[in-house]
């Protein structure tokens, strides 16, 4: 079973998920949120799989979209409190200002985040996550502001996704393509899978 989202809004941006073999729900999900001169992207793995795994990851999400525009370490925070009845996740957020051409992002756990540049010449950039549990045993929190341009493409995926798909930069065109083809050569069939691509559009005038 395979989930596919794709924006029907001006940003552009894509998602591909699936369950755990046997599994009927994920516990993998993401949230992409327009915001004014942005957006704010994030992907989110309950711990585990399955039913209780896909409840931390909603709550998550609907904790993230009360207020999307807060800064990332209070909606990590935010997260934090509301999870503590549940089995924890694992996060990544990333919120990017266009006309700043920045994205400030956290992580805490294993989901990987990286900056595809749209000019080959500059180098990729990498969230470096801290470990812990949102939920359970929240860290020190690690805030970095990278640049970004239009056209880089911000890419996300939980640790059911073998980490070598970061070799592999999307191209030019359709974002669903890309996080089909991550999903289908990187994915593992032991766990719960999201890849999710968000390109960063141009700077509204």
């Amino acid at each position: 079973m395979t989930g596919v989202e794709r924006s029907p809004s001006a940003l552009e941006w894509a998602m591909r998920s699936r369950p755990h073999i046997g599994e009927t729900e994920c516990g993998d999900a993401h949230v992409v949120a327009p915001l004014p001169g942005g957006f704010l992207a994030g992907v989110v793995d309950g711990l585990g799989h399955g039913g209780e795994a896909a409840v931390a990851a909603k709550r998550a999400v609907a904790s993230l979209l009360e207020d999307p525009g807060r800064p990332v370490q209070t909606l990590v925070q935010a997260c934090h409190e509301a999870l503590r009845a549940s089995r924890g996740v694992v996060i990544t957020l990333a919120a990017v200002d266009t006309h700043a051409g920045q994205a400030t992002w956290v992580g805490v756990g294993n989901v990987e985040a990286v900056i595809f540049r749209a000019n080959p010449a500059k180098a990729r950039e990498h969230v470096v996550p801290r470990s812990g549990v949102v939920g359970y045993q929240l860290p020190a929190l690690r805030v970095t502001t990278v640049p970004i341009a239009p056209g880089d493409v911000l890419v996300m995926a939980t640790d059911g996704v073998r980490r070598e798909f970061i070799a592999e930069a999307p191209a030019a065109g359709d974002l669903d393509a890309y996080v089909a083809r991550m999903l289908a050569d990187y994915g593992r069939d032991d766990d719960d899978a999201l890849v999710l691509a968000v390109r960063c559009p141009q700077a509204p005038s």
